[in-house]
């Protein structure tokens, strides 16, 4: 399978005709054409739909524009980093990090990597830390940004030095929201909004007792603000990290910390072994600076 061919099929996917892809590329459909046989031949699969209108994918298919995606881009990236290795401090760096206020210190660093070396960009891939795990072990990012999770251990890490406290999130007016703060059995019969990442989150699943399947979880959440609409509306109350979402002035929301309290450490990730271009390596120094400056 050549990466020649895969661009091909995503043109495809992304024309949904032979006529536009072909026009696209600057290549004959009868070329495009002959070319998408051989590769259905090849998988031995077939991966599209054709009708005269327009050009559909099969579930192959549409796996198959997932993985093509992810290795052209993973080819780009190794060729700007290749390019790159002689040159000044240049090319593009990518971090995938999950809602967090130590991102503060990433983007600290951002900021003076830009005032030192205006040729080098960042690309910040947001996703919860199953999915920016995934894109560093397959090559997609250079570093993530993570809470505490199994296989921390696996990568070299920095631990950051903002950290979160669960808390729960309801509205001003809530009957809960006089209390200081909130225990088990204030909410453990009331309609829960958590993190999809909820049941591998050892502190917080033994705080509620390690008996996830008599609580009353309506619903998940991969971005907080979107649980934070729901709260407004009164579905429920969600189960999420501080000082992310603003609750002052005309908020209709407020927060309360769990009792016991469950606080959650911050680090920053890149793979073992991995060798670093001279702008990630560089970053990487200015991360380490940046975080002796916040301690």
């Amino acid at each position: 399978m050549e990466i020649r061919v895969l661009q091909y099929f995503l043109a495809i996917a992304r024309e949904e005709t032979i006529v536009g892809a072909a026009e696209a590329l600057h290549i004959t459909q009868p070329t495009l054409s002959r070319q998408m046989k051989d590769l259905e031949d090849e998988l031995g699969k077939k991966l599209f739909v054709r009708s005269n209108k327009k050009i559909t994918l099969t579930d192959e298919g549409m796996l198959l524009r997932q993985r093509a995606e992810e290795i052209v881009s993973l080819v780009h990236k190794t060729e700007l980093e290749i390019t790159s290795l002689d040159s000044l401090i240049s090319g593009n760096i990518y971090i995938g990090s999950g809602e967090s206020r130590s991102l503060k210190v990433i983007i600290k660093t951002m900021k003076k990597m830009q005032s030192r070396y205006t040729n080098v960009k960042f690309n910040l891939y947001s996703g919860n830390a199953d999915d920016v795990i995934d894109k560093l072990d397959n090559g997609l990012i250079d570093f993530a940004l993570i809470t505490e999770h199994p296989k921390l251990s696996e990568y070299n890490h920095l631990r950051l030095p903002l950290s979160h406290q669960w808390v729960v999130m309801m509205k001003k007016d809530d009957s809960l929201s006089h209390k200081e703060s909130i225990t088990f059995e204030d909410i453990k019969n009331q309609p829960l909004i958590v993190s999809k990442e909820f049941q591998r989150l050892t502190d917080l699943t033994q705080w509620f007792h390690n008996d996830l399947d008599s609580l009353n979880i309506i619903s998940s959440y991969t971005l907080l603000y979107n649980a934070s609409l729901m709260v407004e509306e009164g579905l429920g109350y969600a189960i999420c990290f501080d000082k992310l979402i603003n609750t002052t002035g005309n908020s209709l929301l407020t927060y309360r910390p769990l009792a016991p309290s469950v606080n959650v450490e911050n680090y920053f990730i890149w793979k073992k072994h991995q060798v670093l271009t001279k702008a990630s390596q560089c970053f990487l120094d200015l991360v380490q600076e940046t975080i002796k400056e916040t301690t």
